[in-house]
């Protein structure tokens, strides 16, 4: 029987949104859960909320060993690929370098980002969500390119059980300090997105200086056999700054302080140049296997679709060499387009969901925490007073830092303003339908929310403008 592809069931099925709301969560735990197996990395190791703190007030540590795709390219046209798919400027990319690597479809919709590490000449590293290391794959395979690709997949698809490299990130306003202890003298000076050598527990450890939850921090990586004597001295060392592992639960919450929108809609569904990519794609890669949930619903998969400017990337958008979507993002350079926010809940209204839990009426559809969204692509109705959709909200979830419950929002440009009063749609229409055996019968309804900067945080927007900089912070 011939394998089935992402554009057979597009042309079996005629779409593909249905799909996707109908394909459960891989976790129980939480949507998102899955890619952190707790017999690797617990759900808590104190309470999410304590380790929460822990990127404010200590050192959090985080383990990024085990969720994301990792994606070696080496061969003379390595660089050569990624400038030809990354809306990105590579004029000045060198060795010891790494960026967020941005890919558009032709029609200017975003595929996906990851960050791409220069390891060495002819030798690159993307790591990051499937949409954007199946994307790199396949013009890999397809296109001109002298390269070799060398997938090492996520740990839930991983069948060796075992990853080319560790990672770490360690952050928090105590971090310099344990780092400082631990490699036995002064850290070398490492500006953003840019790597050292350091040692700890006598192995040599990479560091590059990158950020989870908008804090000062570095991200710490080597050879898998390293990672058990690493952490350890970590964990040691860190108890005298206040260092707590952090658990799935706080990890993926990060997001929502930092202000990173995750997981796109990747757009790839209804362009008729990539035909031949969907015909590549099989059942078992994510973009027939992702979950979507949340109020917006359409039954046209370009109604998710968002362009670099829509989530703040504007500034990464280079016109200096070709690239696919160039001359699409050209064209809507210079037009008005929706503004990345945070979306402050109205207290009242939030804790309304649980106030429903004890009255007779029907309930709203239920909030975790600390993340509360209901499927890996989570799309909210965002409303103006009239009830007209103004843009989108995604990864609802509460920080203990800030004390309140938040979206992430894309936001048409006049609505943007801080201080805005907007309405976010919370619930499935249909009130939990379409996506039956995991989400309870529920009642949409309203929360009023208020339009904050993202990243949220003080903190968090202070630290950008130092890395915006290219200085450093220790």
């Amino acid at each position: 029987m011939a394998e089935r592809t992402l554009q057979s069931i597009l042309d079996d099925e005629g779409g593909i949104v249905d799909r996707l709301f109908a394909n459960p969560p891989k976790s129980a735990l939480n949507v998102f859960g899955a890619m952190m197996p707790t017999s690797v990395v617990r759900a808590e190791y104190t309470t999410w909320r304590d380790e929460q703190l822990s990127w404010r007030q200590g050192v959090a540590l985080h383990d990024q060993s085990y969720h994301m795709n990792n994606l070696r390219v080496r061969g003379k046209d390595a660089l050569r690929l990624f400038s030809h798919l990354g809306v990105n400027s590579f004029a000045t990319f060198q060795p010891g370098a790494a960026k967020q690597f941005v890919a558009c479809a032709p029609e200017g919709h975003l595929i996906g980002d990851a960050i791409l590490y220069f390891l060495a000449e002819e030798d690159l590293l993307l790591v990051g969500n499937p949409a954007t290391t199946d994307w790199v794959q396949f013009h890999a395979s397809t296109g001109a390119f002298e390269v070799d690709c060398e997938l090492d997949p996520m740990w839930v698809l991983n069948r060796e059980r075992r990853r080319s490299v560790y990672r770490y990130q360690v952050e928090g306003p105590n971090v310099y300090a344990l780092l400082n202890e631990l490699h036995d003298g002064t850290l070398p000076e490492i500006r953003f997105f840019r790597s050292a050598t350091i040692r700890i527990a006598g192995r040599e450890v990479t560091a590059m200086r990158h950020s989870m939850g908008g804090v000062p921090g570095l991200e710490l990586s080597g050879p898998w056999d390293d990672r058990e004597a690493v952490k350890t001295a970590l964990v040691q060392a860190g108890q005298a700054h206040g260092l707590r592992r952090i658990g799935s639960l706080a990890y993926f919450s990060t997001v929502i302080e930092s202000g990173w929108w995750a997981v796109p809609f990747s757009a790839i569904y209804t362009s008729p140049q990539l035909r031949e990519y969907r015909q590549w794609l099989t059942t078992d890669h994510a973009a027939v296997r992702m979950s979507l949930g949340g109020s917006f619903y359409s039954a046209d998969p370009a109604d998710y679709y968002l362009t670099p400017y829509d989530l703040g990337y504007g500034h990464i958008v280079k016109f200096d060499h070709d690239f696919v979507g160039r001359e699409a993002l050209e064209a809507l350079a210079d037009r008005s387009h929706r503004r990345k926010v945070t979306l402050l809940w109205h207290p009242d209204d939030f804790t309304g969901v649980y106030r429903r839990l004890t009255d007779d009426g029907p309930t709203a559809m239920h909030v975790d925490l600390p993340v509360s969204a209901t499927a890996r692509m989570h799309y909210d109705r965002v409303e103006d007073a009239d009830g007209n959709l103004v843009g989108f909200g995604t990864y609802p979830g509460y920080s203990y830092n800030e004390r309140a419950m938040m979206s992430l929002g894309s936001v048409e440009e006049r609505f943007a303003e801080p201080g805005t009063e907007l309405t976010l749609v919370w619930g499935e229409d249909g009130g939990g339908a379409r996506s039956a055996g995991w989400i309870e019968p529920h009642e949409q309804i309203r929360v009023r929310v208020t339009v904050a900067p993202s990243p949220v945080s003080d903190v968090a927007r202070q630290y950008r403008r130092v890395q915006t900089a290219g200085a450093t912070w220790q």
